[in-house]
């Protein structure tokens, strides 16, 4: 195994016992970029010799006794979002090409407060816009995409490109290339996570975190970046627990809620088989069952875009006029459309979003979690504009997949995307895990419960 195999649990024993140098790994990060990238297209930009200085400075850190944890000397991908000193800041779009951030975001000064090391800025769908990312190609299938809007975060951490990719979710951008991509994606509780120095898509509703290989992984990446920022208007003062304390606690006496409705609803065969089978591992470990009806289901989508749609358009509004050219045709579409939304209408979705938010604390009462599909399909083919589901319903790409995690952002829920399976085509299908407000580590112990019954997050692309 070539170390920019490893995960980053393995790879951070390995660097503490110092049986591997970060030098080593991040040295072995960078040949697999330079293998792969010609197909991928995962990273914007790619820091070579700064991220062998940094991996250089970790090294010498460790060796005099100075070991920061277990991010330390990992290699991270960072959406090119976030805001990082040294580094431009695109959100992957002509709109801001020339733009470079004179401070971090919190997220990447957490980061590197932690020992990571940055090896460059990973594509996003023209500011997180979109579920995509159409620069990017999927390593399952390069005639695929790789999900978006953290397409590039999710296709880098695949393809072995970096241990650790940064994404964004407003309407699934973490979750959704988890999914198709075969990686463990974890969009937390929303405040959890600083969004201070990122570029906003709907404030409201946007939520930042990792993209990892393992359950493990994601909980030492929610550890390093997890707590208040003043910084931020929607963060929470809320304690911040060991992640990876109960992580191995197992399911046995948790109750799960089964959707019957609306997750189910229209999902490809290979998928509702996978997921269902994930599920039934879950009850032979000892998690108990409990069937569940999704509250407000026909307004779950009209909450989600009736938000994001105009809340983008205000914050894109004097760009768009300035350089409304330059941006891309089909980002530039919803950012006019934006602007023709009522502040009547608005209102109304947040007000609906309330409701919503009220009949799932409702609903989990009684629950440790909901199991379901993370999105109805495998990734779609480059070009596909829409999916057909048994019965005849036919949903674009975007209906399709925003739909089955927009729960997660209209309530703000912790939400979790774990590998489950694979279709007859060889594309990875995800079991999503949405738990209680702030209990991310209550959804991270059930992902590493079913992770550690299976063997898919073993396996690698075929690149």
């Amino acid at each position: 195994m070539q170390p920019h195999e490893l995960s980053v649990a393995e790879a951070a024993r390995q660097i503490e016992q110092r049986t591997l140098s970060p030098v080593e790994l991040v040295q072995s990060a960078l040949d697999r970029i330079e293998q792969v990238e010609d197909r991928l297209n995962a990273f914007v930009v790619v820091t070579a010799e700064q991220a062998l200085e940094a991996a250089r400075r970790a090294e010498e850190e460790i060796a005099g006794g100075g070991y920061r944890g277990p991010l330390h000397g990992i290699p991270v991908g960072i959406k090119d979002l976030y805001d990082a000193v040294g580094l431009p800041t695109t959100s992957s779009s002509a709109v801001r090409s020339d733009h470079h951030p004179t401070e971090d975001s919190a997220c990447v000064a957490r980061l590197r407060d932690a020992g990571a090391v940055v090896v460059g800025k990973t594509h996003t769908h023209e500011f997180a816009y979109g579920v995509l990312t159409p620069t990017t190609r999927n390593p399952w299938d390069t005639g695929c995409v790789p999900g978006g809007s953290s397409g590039g975060s999710g296709a880098a951490v695949a393809a072995g490109e970096c241990l650790l990719g940064m994404g964004t979710d407003t309407g699934g951008s973490i979750r959704i290339p988890a999914s198709v991509c075969g990686t463990v994606g974890l969009k937390p509780t929303f405040g959890r996570v600083s969004r201070a120095g990122i570029t906003s898509l709907c404030w409201s509703m946007d939520h930042a975190g990792p993209l990892t290989r393992t359950v493990r992984d994601a909980a030492l990446a929610l550890q390093a970046v997890a707590g208040f920022d003043a910084r931020d208007p929607g963060s929470v003062q809320e304690p911040v627990p060991d992640y990876a304390r109960d992580l191995d606690a197992g399911v046995r006496g948790l109750t799960l809620g089964v959707p019957t409705n609306y997750f189910f609803d229209d999902v490809d065969p290979e998928v509702e088989a996978a997921v269902r089978e994930a599920i039934a591992v879950l009850e032979a470990q000892g998690a108990r069952l409990r069937e569940v009806e999704i509250p407000y289901a026909g307004q779950m989508m009209a909450v989600e875009f009736g938000i994001v749609i105009p809340e983008a358009s205000a914050y894109h509004q004097e760009m768009l006029r300035e350089s409304g050219e330059r941006y891309t045709a089909d980002v530039r579409v919803l950012l006019e459309a934006g602007e023709t939304v009522l502040a009547t209408q608005y209102i109304k979705a947040l007000r609906v979003r309330t409701l919503v938010q009220q009949a799932f604390r409702h609903a989990f009462e009684g629950l440790d979690a909901l199991v379901c599909p993370t999105l109805p399909t495998a990734a779609a083919e480059v070009g596909q504009e829409a999916f057909t589901f048994p019965g005849g319903a036919r949903k674009s790409v975007i209906d399709a997949w925003v739909g089955h995690s927009a729960p997660g952002n209209v309530t703000g829920l912790p939400a979790l995307s774990v590998p489950c399976g694979f279709t007859s085509a060889g594309l990875p299908v995800g079991l999503q895990v949405i738990g209680r407000p702030f209990d991310e580590a209550g959804v991270l112990r059930i992902g590493q419960a079913y992770e550690s019954a299976t063997d898919w997050t073993s396996r690698r692309p075929p690149l």
